[in-house]
């Protein structure tokens, strides 16, 4: 966790960090930390321990990804009704009893819910923090202290730290049993609960509430920042197929799906590794425009690398190669991508509506991720000649780039 450590520190030609951003930040440090020492075990224990079928599985975890990706809106315009304070610590509160009542779920109705409450807690606090960090990022920027692409990088890195360090823990845990890692999650969760009510200003300077209605109406007539959401969306799908492609692959390649561990560390490594100076670099030298459409064209280039090399039907440790570059490829491009469309959200946003809009991009990339999912699995499974199916996933993203907006 040395990453998050020392990128809190000021770089040359930057000013320090508020108390409020070291907050938020180490804030999404903690959220991941205790999200993901349960998540990748959940659904082997409900499958192994609780004896669900393989679609209910499924299911559940499908309603937990729709409960906290798809309302992601709903925590945003709460945010912008209420303040951040009290939706962070309402979803902090959620998460905690979601969690506890998890560890102690042994009937289908029970686990359902359990995880309803463990994604909407997220729907709640999540967008509240994301809009600040990128409202106070924006801040420092126009104070000259640096820009706000850094900042919004810096929390990627931070998140991406937890998501790493999260399965360990969990690992650790389960050598005792799944409740128990449950409860360290809910644990972690008191305690953010607790740093937020003492630390968390109840009025953020500059931040105004927002009482009026009509708020949605205006976000779907804006046509450049659906066109953002299209775009990120076509990215995060690309990224997903790191659950859904890169496996079939790997199988197909070594015979198992033992080389996934690895290929997913590459992947944490590089985000920790590599984002802030990627960003850096790219602030320096790109238009967000720009930078986005590079970091789509590389991601697409991933799935063209997979591509090219399927015909040769390579198998064994040669026949990893093209998911190695895979993995390289897609996570510049998503490393390039996220942090870059969270920047340019507050120039399309309504005045008083960050939150919603900030809701509303993870909500709509969530909604092409699910329905872009089916047809990719549908497409992998189609019987078509090997390569086309990963020609067709690289145009996705390429595509994309030729929609975003131009900045006014």
């Amino acid at each position: 966790m040395t990453a998050p450590l020392t990128a809190l520190r000021p770089a040359p030609g930057h000013t320090p960090l508020s108390p409020l951003l070291r907050l938020l930040i180490w804030t999404q440090l903690a959220f991941n930390i205790g999200f993901f020492a349960v998540l990748p075990f959940l659904a082997e224990h409900l499958g192994q321990a609780i004896g669900m079928a393989g679609w209910l599985v499924g299911l559940v975890l499908g309603l937990r990804t729709f409960s906290q990706q798809g309302l992601f809106v709903v925590g945003g315009a709460l945010t912008d009704r209420f303040g951040v304070r009290p939706v962070v610590l309402a979803g902090c509160a959620l998460r905690v009893a979601g969690f506890c009542w998890l560890a102690h779920a042994e009937r289908t109705w029970s686990v359902i819910t359990a995880v309803l409450l463990i994604g909407f807690a997220a729907a709640l606090f999540s967008p509240a923090v994301e809009s600040e960090v990128a409202r106070q990022a924006v801040a420092r920027e126009e104070a000259g202290g640096g820009d706000r692409t850094r900042v919004l990088a810096l929390f990627a890195v931070s998140g991406q730290t937890g998501a790493f360090a999260g399965p360990l823990l969990g690992a650790l845990l389960l050598a005792v049993d799944f409740r128990t890692a449950c409860l360290a999650g809910a644990a972690v969760f008191v305690l953010v609960l607790a740093g937020h009510a003492r630390l968390l200003p109840q009025h953020i300077p500059g931040r105004p509430r927002t009482r009026a209605r009509g708020g949605v109406r205006t976000l779907l007539r804006n046509r450049r920042f659906l066109a953002l959401c299209c775009a990120h969306g076509a990215c995060l799908l690309a990224y997903n197929q790191l659950y859904l492609a890169l496996p079939a692959e790997v199988e197909r390649a070594a015979g198992s799906q033992a080389p996934l561990a690895w290929l997913f560390a590459l992947s944490s490594l590089l985000a920790v590794t590599v984002q802030l100076p990627l960003t850096r670099w790219t602030v320096q030298r790109l238009t967000p425009r720009r930078a986005m459409a590079y970091g789509l064209v590389v991601t697409g280039a991933g799935f063209a690398v997979v591509a090219a090399a399927r015909p040769a039907g390579w198998s064994g440790t040669a026949g990893l190669l093209p998911s190695a570059g895979f993995v390289v490829l897609l996570s510049l491009g998503q490393m390039v991508v996220a942090p870059v469309a969270r920047a340019w959200v507050p120039e399309l946003a309504e005045e008083g509506r960050l939150g919603l809009y900030t809701g509303a991009l993870s909500s709509v990339s969530g909604l092409i991720v699910l329905l872009g999912s089916a047809a990719s699995g549908s497409l992998l499974d189609s019987g078509l000649p090997p390569a086309v199916p990963w020609l067709v996933l690289a145009a996705v993203p390429v595509a994309a780039a030729g929609i975003l907006p131009r900045r006014t």
